[in-house]
C-alpha cells in the first residue's frame, strides 16, 4: 500500500538527518523503538540496514522500512510517499 508521507513522518525523518549520521553509526545504537510519535514506533535495525516502522492508527497495524537514503529523501520533500504493508 503506497501512503503519502504527512508531516509527523517527515518530522522523524528529519530529526535522523539532523543528527548527520551513518549507517554504521545508526547499526551501533540499534533500537526498535528510538523513534515514537502519535502514528508511528520505530528506530533502526542493523539486520535490515533500514530504519522499520509501525504505524498506527484506526485501521490495522501497518509496517514499513526506510533506507537512510530514503529517510533523507523524505526530509527534503524529494520523496512524497513511501510502501507500506499490513502487519504480520
Amino acid at each position: 500500500m503506497l501512503r503519502e508521507a504527512d508531516d509527523e513522518l517527515r518530522a522523524i525523518c528529519r530529526e535522523i538527518t539532523s543528527s548527520a549520521q551513518s549507517e554504521d553509526a545508526w547499526a551501533e545504537q540499534e533500537s526498535d523503538d528510538m523513534f515514537q510519535t502519535s502514528h508511528y514506533c520505530g528506530g533502526f535495525d542493523a539486520d535490515e540496514r533500514a530504519f522499520c516502522f509501525s504505524y498506527h492508527s484506526s485501521g490495522p497495524e501497518m509496517w514499513f522500512q526506510l533506507s537512510l537514503s530514503e529517510v533523507m529523501t523524505l526530509s527534503e520533500g524529494r520523496q512524497l510517499s513511501f510502501e507500506m504493508r499490513p502487519a504480520q
